[in-house]
């Protein structure tokens, strides 16, 4: 089973190391002392928790939509440049960073601070983990 110390944890969720020890308390989270006596959530736990903190950043729009993969966050950044416009947004602990025309970037309004929701549709995907040799 897949455990994470405090620290690991809340960065994987994009929180501080106090929330975790919140949620622990709370009873949100389960905790447990590893074999070097310092505390650990499970792996599974921590996915649920994530999956129920995304699920509050909902996109609301009510515009259905084939695309599962919908980050909400804040936009940080847009430069525009003649006739394209490079925004980014952050979405808890990722950037996403999107160009697009000049003129989609005007006609959505989009300033730094105004909340956003980049919505990815791709046919490949990615996925890589860590050798984990702690056993």
């Amino acid at each position: 089973m897949t455990q994470y110390r405090i620290s690991e944890a809340a960065s994987l969720v994009g929180v501080s190391d106090d929330t975790i020890r919140r949620w622990v308390h709370e009873g949100l989270l389960h905790a447990e002392k590893d074999a070097a006596g310092r505390q650990v959530v499970p792996g599974a736990e921590l996915a649920a928790r994530a999956v129920e903190i995304a699920a509050g950043s909902e996109d609301r729009s009510g515009v259905l939509r084939s695309a599962r993969n919908r980050f909400v966050g804040l936009v940080t950044r847009v430069e525009i440049d003649g006739l394209m416009a490079q925004v980014e947004l952050q979405c808890g602990p990722h950037r996403v960073v999107s160009l697009m025309s000049a003129e989609a970037a005007r006609e959505l309004r989009l300033e730094v601070g105004s909340r956003g929701v980049a919505v990815v549709k791709a046919t490949m995907v990615v996925v890589e983990t860590e050798t984990d040799l702690r056993g």
